[in-house]
């Protein structure tokens, strides 16, 4: 967990490893940077802050986790503390109190202190005006935008681009360029090659150490390369038709590359294990794969549950072309937007060549998640998701385990995991000691997602690298 220095004596906070030498006693440490904004400090300008992600502890509460991510979805961009306090089924003075004893920040500030933080990337890495920047963090109006930048900054939004440093400017030929931060190391072989396997044809393409993608913004076509950047970030380079709420696609974008979790913890539980411990060694910053789309890894999980892989992609190919939006010209093998909800579940799947239990199965999922907008927000519990997905007419339990591992959630536990835990149990218990906890890997928890990921890479000899 990154710790952050405000020291009291000029009213800045600093990452760690900033040159500054404060006196002991003259600094307070904060977990958040929206923390230390909120207790009256700025961003040092030395180290800045906000160019570094920060995740938020593991070890808080399961539910403020997800707050949190409930939040950096845009819960908050228009919507209310009470309206969030209602999604997770607690009063939003319940909920300010946990924010306020786990993170030192309420919910309002930690959604103003992230879109803030974004504007001011934007300020320095891009020549968008201050008026797109405004609209593309995620603000209502370029009023607010300039009244919450003065109070987390100290400075307008003009006096914060007038200081961006020459090499901060981020130049393409086309689109718009932006760094995505992390906390190094983060192994970006591994993860191009497991999004690579798991490609959807005709909207990803893994091609010469680029990460591409079709997304679908109000209706409207956009795309997405992503690559590897520098030690600490990855390059990212939109293709949108408009930049209003450019701060959720980026976080998306993040999402896919766990470019803000903190694999510390994980990898300190698990290092000694001796199952998943030497794979740690092997692959160090192995995040766990996020998603784009949640509906789209869902389908992707229900196809994979009676076929190899190859099949796999053939179906979802069938999906794609049966149900999505065409998109000409692109080139890179992009082809079509990926289908809604609603569009697979008035396609023609059976049709489309997918057989007939598969094309249910496939068409009940679209229905569930198109009668409830809720299913995969992440405001749910992991048991609770599991039940809601596993009681889709042809989801298993282990399907749903696969789609709540791509979407975050830490103990997930699928299949990949379950079969090498036992079999580390079996041999546990003939050397007498316990590997993975048997069959459940209750000795990986809370970290199951991550032991999965590192041993769903072990089974493949194409992610070795």
């Amino acid at each position: 967990m990154t710790i952050y220095s405000a020291v009291v004596t000029t009213g800045i906070y600093c990452r760690p490893g900033c040159g500054s030498q404060p006196l002991a006693e003259n600094v307070r440490t904060f977990e958040l940077p929206a923390a230390a904004e909120a207790n009256g400090f700025r961003a040092c300008l030395r180290c800045r802050p906000w160019r570094v992600a920060g995740p938020v502890a593991a070890d808080v509460p399961e539910l403020l986790c997800r707050a949190v991510q409930l939040i950096i979805s845009g819960a908050l961009d228009t919507g209310t503390e009470a309206a969030l306090g209602a999604r997770l089924a607690v009063s939003p003075r319940h909920l300010r109190r946990l924010f306020t004893q786990h993170l030192g920040v309420t919910p309002d500030q930690l959604a103003r202190s992230r879109r803030a933080h974004f504007a001011r990337r934007l300020l320095d890495d891009t020549d968008l005006t201050v008026a797109d920047v405004a609209f593309a963090s995620g603000f209502g109006s370029v009023r607010q935008f300039n009244r919450d930048m003065r109070q987390v900054f100290q400075a307008s939004p003009v006096e914060l681009r007038s200081r961006r440093r020459r090499a901060d400017r981020l130049v393409a030929d086309g689109g718009l360029v932006l760094r995505l931060p992390f906390a190094p190391p983060l192994h970006w072989p591994a993860l191009l090659a497991y999004l690579a396997e798991r490609a959807v044809p005709g909207v990803e393409s893994v091609r010469e150490g680029v990460y591409r993608r079709t997304i679908s913004l109000d209706g409207a076509a956009g795309l997405l390369e992503v690559c590897a950047g520098g030690a600490d970030h990855l390059l990212l380079r939109a293709h949108l038709p408009f930049w209003e709420g450019l701060i959720h696609v980026v976080e998306r974008v993040g999402r896919i590359f766990g470019v803000d979790a903190d694999m510390a913890p994980a990898e300190a539980a698990l290092a000694d294990d001796p199952l998943v411990g030497p794979l740690i060694a092997a692959r160090p910053g192995l995040r766990v794969p996020g998603a784009w789309g949640a509906f789209e890894i869902a389908v992707d999980a229900v196809l994979d549950q009676d076929a190899d892989r190859p099949l796999v992609r053939e179906r979802m190919a069938a999906v794609v072309e049966a149900a999505g939006q065409p998109v000409p010209g692109l080139g890179h093998g992009l082809t079509h937007l990926f289908p809604s909800a609603q569009a697979v579940a008035a396609a023609d799947l059976k049709g489309a060549g997918l057989p007939v239990d598969t094309a249910d199965s496939v068409r009940a999922l679209a229905l569930a998640a198109a009668r409830d907008d809720t299913l995969f927000d992440g405001g749910s519990s992991l048991a609770d998701l599991i039940r809601g997905l596993a009681a889709v007419p042809g989801v298993t339990e282990d399907t749903a385990q696969r789609i709540a591992m791509r979407l975050g959630y830490d103990d997930a536990f699928p299949a990949v995991g379950r079969a090498d835990a036992a079999r580390g149990g079996e041999a546990g218990a003939e050397s007498g000691d316990a590997v993975g906890g048997g069959e459940g890997g209750a000795a990986w928890r809370p970290w199951r997602a991550f032991a999965a990921t590192h041993l769903a890479m072990a089974h493949l000899p194409a992610l070795m690298a």
